[in-house]
């Protein structure tokens, strides 16, 4: 096992925040493997890369030596976290919850070394859970206490409502360290208040408490906003290698280090090496981030997939050729009376424009092309011949090639 200073600069790497940091120092010391708890609870369908921020952290920990404890919170998605939400989430169903948990443990496959993995599901031990024992948990903390996290803090001075059963979350989560005994929590920034609730109980219960390491929020390919499906920036894990590799390329440069730290494979050394020689001028940025791209490729798909996708990336943005694997999309358009399709309707049914609106903006902003020609500002309505069989370009990635039903 390396010294507690090397495992430190690793842990550390990536701008995260260790409460308290002596606490953690002094169990590194022990010189024994710590057991490093992630739990997450299974509320949707559909993960992106930043999900597996905190999977990775937990992965340099199993290379250290440490041992990964990753709880999929079955029981508590009954519950559903309120952190960071100004509304009670809407109740899952268990069918829901176990759907949604495939998903999390085929991403956990990726990225972690599984025979070193406790994969745990919390529902075994709080299903078991009976009214005497939910008081005597609940017994422990304060209402005072727990109205101070910001989230409920927010909702209660704005007469919002804060359901009963949303209280109770910081309190199983925190009985989830309990059972695990758990020595290091890692999670998002967003879940310190969940963390220090864990702390605090497992000291109450006369238990060493752990540490609570939290991970910066993974931002999108805009560079801005946090990763999500909603803002329309996430590299899904599903995404096909083209498109995930493009993406990856579309990020800003000055996005580039956290992505080498948070998303990527690289080691902690490689990363700040590739950084270094960046920032000093003898690394192209377009390289760094070629490297990248092949890396989160490759940690999800293949290194085959990787090197066709860079290959595919350069005949569409090199050569300006388009893709040689194109979807093929039957449709079958409303013909008004003049015989014309209306394209930002098909836009809009084929995937490629959330809204009629929206399509008529790309089409006004030359984001259309049809063949390699681009659509001429405020030509909505065309004739069927011109789209059918034709190849429809929006932006840089997304192609099609339409037939007409």
């Amino acid at each position: 096992m390396s010294t507690v200073e090397e495992q430190l600069h690793i842990i550390k790497s990536g701008g995260v925040n260790i409460v308290p940091e002596v606490a953690l120092i002094e169990k590194l010391k022990l010189g024994r493997p710590l057991r490093i708890k992630f739990g997450v609870d299974p509320t949707a369908p559909d993960l992106h890369i930043g999900h597996a921020v905190p999977l990775r952290k937990l992965r340099q920990f199993q290379d250290l030596g440490h041992i990964a404890v990753l709880i999929i919170g079955n029981g508590t998605a009954l519950i559903g976290d309120p952190s960071g939400r100004n509304t009670t989430r809407p109740p899952l169903t268990p069918e829901e919850i176990a759907v949604n948990a495939a998903t999390y443990v085929e991403q956990a496959v990726k990225v972690l070394d599984m025979q070193k993995t406790e994969l745990t599901w919390n529902n075994d031990w709080l299903g078991t859970l009976l009214l005497p024992d939910i008081l005597k948990l609940m017994a422990q903390f304060t209402v005072a206490r727990t109205l101070e996290r910001d989230d409920f803090a927010n909702r209660y001075s704005n007469q919002l409502p804060i359901s009963l059963h949303e209280l109770l979350y910081p309190v199983v989560q925190a009985y989830d360290s309990v059972c695990v005994n758990a020595d290091v929590e890692i999670g998002g920034s967003d879940q310190l208040f969940n963390f220090l609730a864990g702390r605090e109980l497992m000291e109450k219960l006369g238990m060493e408490p752990q540490v609570c390491l939290t991970l910066p929020l993974l931002e999108g390919t805009d560079g801005v906003a946090k990763m999500s499906k909603s803002y329309g920036n996430q590299i899904g894990i599903t995404d096909e290698p083209n498109e995930m590799f493009g993406k990856v390329m579309s990020i800003p440069d000055e996005s580039m280090p956290n992505y080498l730290y948070l998303a990527s494979t690289f080691t902690v050394e490689e990363s700040e090496a590739m950084i270094a020689e960046w920032q000093a001028d003898t690394l192209h940025p377009n390289t760094l981030k070629r490297r990248l791209a092949a890396n989160i490729v490759t940690a999800y798909h293949s290194e085959a997939d990787a090197q066709a996708a860079e290959a595919e990336f350069d005949r569409i943005y090199r050569q300006h050729e388009i893709p040689t694997d194109i979807e093929e999309i039957t449709i079958q358009p409303a013909i008004d009376d003049d015989g014309l399709v209306y394209l930002p309707g098909v836009l809009q049914e084929i995937g490629f424009a959330a809204s009629a609106s929206e399509a008529r903006r790309l089409i006004d902003g030359g984001g259309v092309q049809i063949d390699g020609a681009a659509i001429d500002q405020g030509e909505f309505r065309i004739s069927p011949e011109r789209i059918n069989g034709t190849v429809i370009q929006v932006g840089k990635r997304r192609f099609a090639r339409l037939r007409l039903g």
